[in-house]
């Protein structure tokens, strides 16, 4: 059996770019397979604001995460992307312990622990030293050579593209197997990225409400980019509908108005695959 790490490399080479589908729980990892998707992504904002209700500014545990993860490793065969963050305190153990539940790949990022969200004003970073020193770290950690370790740069934002390219250059010598190019502003930045790294892939996340425009998939395969990220999307859509839901209970006594926007419990069943005897 393939491993989940050869698995992801698989779906990369199938679908260029890959569209990789956030997904805050083992359901919604589900109906992303049910889309079509042929990769899943478990963001650290996903398991702050989804499992613990907080802002995503580093509080989450490795614990914490290797719960969510399970749980859709588990669940969905898709291969599934992982973030860790600044790596805790030992970025080898993070590696190790979400490969052992079915993580295929993860990223690690270049900001100082407790970190922001990467199209947040104010982010710091570690020098270009220290965070290859992490993904040196984070790459000991890889339980097979098809393992992907991925290094964000939050650089472009604080130290502008040309110093973010340099970063992301270091970061691939020292082991980093693909790249993650966080809040850029144009296409133009993400071809000057892929030109610099020639041979490696690049993700671009397309994460709303953020730095980046709404690129579509061929605008991003003409710059070169390899992996489309669309980290919450579909959890945010979940978040206002479900708002809406509440507060029409609350307010009309009653679900009658908005049973039409609920999936059928018919529907639920056949999602789960379940039969009631």
């Amino acid at each position: 059996m393939s491993s989940p790490g050869f698995r992801f490399r698989a779906a990369l080479a199938a679908e260029r770019p890959l569209q990789i589908a956030g997904a805050i729980n083992a359901y919604a990892a589900l109906l992303a397979e049910r889309a079509g998707f042929r990769a899943l992504y478990l963001s650290g904002a996903g398991v702050a604001n989804h499992s613990l209700g907080l802002p995503d500014t580093g509080d989450t545990t490795l614990a914490d995460v290797l719960t969510d993860a399970r749980r859709i490793a588990r669940r969905v065969p898709l291969p599934l992307l992982v973030d860790i963050d600044t790596g805790w305190d030992d970025p080898a153990r993070a590696v190790r312990e979400l490969a052992a539940v079915g993580v295929a790949a993860v990223h690690l990022e270049d900001q100082v622990p407790a970190k922001l969200c990467g199209h947040l004003p104010g982010k710091q970073l570690v020098s270009t030293a220290e965070m290859s020193a992490r993904v040196r770290t984070a790459v000991a950690g890889k339980p097979d050579r098809d393992f992907v370790v991925m290094a964000r740069t939050d650089a472009a934002a604080v130290e502008g593209l040309d110093d973010a390219i340099a970063r992301a250059q270091a970061y691939v010598a020292a082991g980093a197997d693909m790249i993650f190019a966080e809040a850029l502003h144009a296409l133009d930045d993400y071809k000057k990225f892929t030109a610099a790294l020639s041979g490696v892939p690049v993700l671009a996340n397309l994460t709303e409400f953020g730095k980046t425009p709404y690129f579509t998939l061929t605008e991003l395969r003409t710059a070169g980019i390899a992996m489309a990220l669309y980290p919450l999307s579909a959890s945010r859509t979940a978040a206002a509908a479900s708002l809406e839901v509440y507060s029409a209970i609350r307010n009309d006594g009653t679900q009658q108005h908005v049973v039409a926007k609920m999936q059928t419990r018919a529907d639920l069943y056949e999602m789960l695959g379940y039969t009631p005897t």
